[in-house]
């Protein structure tokens, strides 16, 4: 009785250790190899020309955009070698795991091309290639259609000083005749002093706009500035 309770017990226990190792193997064939990093370069590609198209930024980084092609492929690379070996999949993870990234990313939508390029990657490597070309081509298109056609009005800042609350209220009833439309950013009150800065949004000619605004009694200055949309106080 107890023994075949053993020999019940150890045959279990044989069959989970063989259905485990059984799904890794520490060879890779050459094929398998250049497949999967062929494809996820030309995704890499995909995602490094799109980025080039989209970005809207003030200084467009070449060499982090060409990152995004070197991280889809080495992502890649590493699952193939943690899907193909169990050992080296537990000795990776425990690597990656004090790897720490610096990098600051100001822009939320670098975030999204860097995630976009390592799970590209991911989902190469483990062979899943479909997934992977089909996805990264719909989340191309919707990053395309919500970035690069977004509003064609050029969005500016103007910076005004005038003397008092007279001049402020003048400054108002012309901008608002002047402009598409415009809204209060910051407002710096001192003695003698009243600093406004608008965002505004321009019918056409910027030089005459600013210098109708600066004619105006009580102002005695107006700055306008070209910006991205984002705004720092």
């Amino acid at each position: 009785m107890d023994t075949t309770t053993t020999d019940t017990t150890v045959n279990f226990g044989d069959i989970i250790k063989k259905s485990v190792t059984s799904s890794f193997s520490t060879d890779i064939s050459i094929a398998k190899i250049l497949i999967t990093l062929g494809i996820s370069f030309i995704i890499g590609l995909f995602i490094f020309i799109l980025y080039k198209r989209v970005f809207s930024g003030v200084l467009y980084s070449k060499s982090f955009n060409v990152s995004l092609i070197g991280m889809t492929m080495v992502t890649a690379m590493v699952i193939i070698a943690i899907s193909s070996n169990l050992v080296l999949s537990l000795g990776m993870v425990g690597a990656l795991s004090i790897v720490r990234f610096r990098t600051p990313i100001k822009d939320p939508t670098d975030l999204i091309f860097l995630f976009w390029a390592a799970v590209a990657g991911i989902v190469t490597g483990a062979g899943f290639f479909t997934l992977a070309a089909i996805g990264s081509v719909i989340i191309g298109l919707v990053l395309f259609f919500f970035i690069k056609n977004t509003s064609t009005d050029t969005p500016y800042l103007l910076v005004i000083n005038c003397t008092g609350d007279e001049s402020e209220q003048l400054v108002h009833s012309q901008i608002g005749s002047l402009v598409k439309r415009y809204n209060v950013k910051q407002k710096t009150v001192s003695a003698g002093n009243i600093e406004i800065t608008l965002e505004v949004r321009l019918r056409d000619n910027e030089g005459r706009f600013v210098n109708q605004i600066s004619q105006l009694g009580g102002v005695k200055n107006a700055v306008l500035i070209s910006y991205n949309g984002d705004y720092v106080s």
